[in-house]
């Protein structure tokens, strides 16, 4: 069995969460041991579409000619492109028919979380859906001195100085302006927004929000990521006040990192993240305040070492064995249906 993985644009794509999906999948696929290739032109018995463009759509066309049996991977809904980019109302006319069409015309639809999957499952287009995580790597987020001090050399951090990070374009939907007014109460604290997303395509909101934003908040735009593995390390908590997700790539990446997790309470973690638990949530941003101080005064030594438990069911290993399970039953599904014509 070969799979093609496909991500039209990837040097576009490479600093989002779908960007870093393809390394995951990559490394997930070579752990199971199942040969695949990026290349559309090569030869493969099964095709896995991680992206929504133009060439993606003529490729699942040419593979549905081909009977190649197609997997899209929903790492977008309808619901989690609202309020993200400037004039997303606009272009969601095209968007959103656009996203429904690629889930239509799927075999079948892998998507990261249990609610994803609800939520693609009531688009009602007639296409099987499973959810898999996007998985994370332990080992690349495990503690490096190395990469402590590039955080802290970067940023001057002074001894005993506290921060909190957040990692995410910088969104209305992720909550970014919420961020600045947290950090608008707690002055001595330094806050990090680690994120970038071209001027062009960011919400004027957004922008006057970034040109006003507290004087202890530092966005250093696209950085190295030892840096931001780093400043898992060292930050108080990951604050992370996103209003909707599939998944939360970086949420993975906090918990992998032993670092406290805050987020908003919102649907997608209601089934794995416990607020008190393995991660702290609040439902606005007083709610945000009064954990944050929370945190920064107490012991969450358990909290974090139940959030390395849900690290450890969501390995890229584990991710490519269920990758690997679902490719051999589409297979054997489509297979049997070609046998029955």
């Amino acid at each position: 069995m070969k799979v093609l993985l496909y991500f039209e644009n990837q040097d576009k794509i490479k600093t989002s969460g779908i960007g870093r999906a393809l390394k995951h999948q990559i490394n997930a696929l070579t752990l199971a041991g199942v040969e695949y290739t990026l290349d559309p032109k090569d030869t493969y018995d099964i095709a896995h579409i991680n992206t929504y463009f133009p060439k993606a759509k003529a490729l699942v066309k040419k593979l549905k000619r081909k009977h190649i049996p197609v997997i899209v991977h929903g790492h977008s809904t309808i619901e989690d492109f609202r309020n993200s980019f400037r004039n997303w109302k606009l272009m969601s006319l095209w968007f959103n028919p656009n996203l429904l069409w690629f889930y239509k015309n799927a075999d079948h639809i892998i998507t990261p979380s249990a609610y994803s999957k609800e939520l693609i499952d009531s688009y009602n287009l007639g296409t099987s859906v499973e959810f898999i995580s996007n998985g994370i790597d332990p080992d690349l987020y495990a503690f490096k001195e190395e990469d402590l001090k590039a955080f802290k050399d970067f940023f001057k951090i002074k001894e005993g100085e506290k921060v909190i990070i957040g990692v995410g374009f910088p969104f209305n939907r992720k909550g970014i302006k919420d961020f600045f007014d947290v950090a608008s109460k707690l002055p001595d604290v330094k806050f990090i927004w680690f994120g970038y997303l071209q001027r062009i395509l960011t919400q004027p909101n957004v922008l006057k929000a970034i040109k006003n934003r507290p004087s202890n908040v530092l966005m250093p735009g696209y950085i190295d990521n030892k840096i931001i593995r780093g400043a898992y390390h060292y930050a108080e908590c990951l604050f992370f006040p996103s209003y909707e997700e599939t998944e939360g790539i970086v949420v993975l990446e906090s918990l992998a990192s032993n670092c406290v997790t805050l987020v908003r309470d919102i649907g997608v973690y209601k089934d794995w993240l416990t607020d008190g638990v393995n991660c702290y949530k609040a439902k606005d941003n007083e709610g945000f305040l009064e954990k944050i101080k929370y945190i920064m005064s107490h012991d969450n030594s358990s909290v974090k070492k139940e959030g390395m438990k849900l690290v450890e069911e969501r390995t890229l290993k584990e991710v490519g064995l269920e990758l690997k399970d679902a490719y051999e039953r589409l297979l054997k599904e489509y297979s049997s249906k070609k046998s029955a014509k």
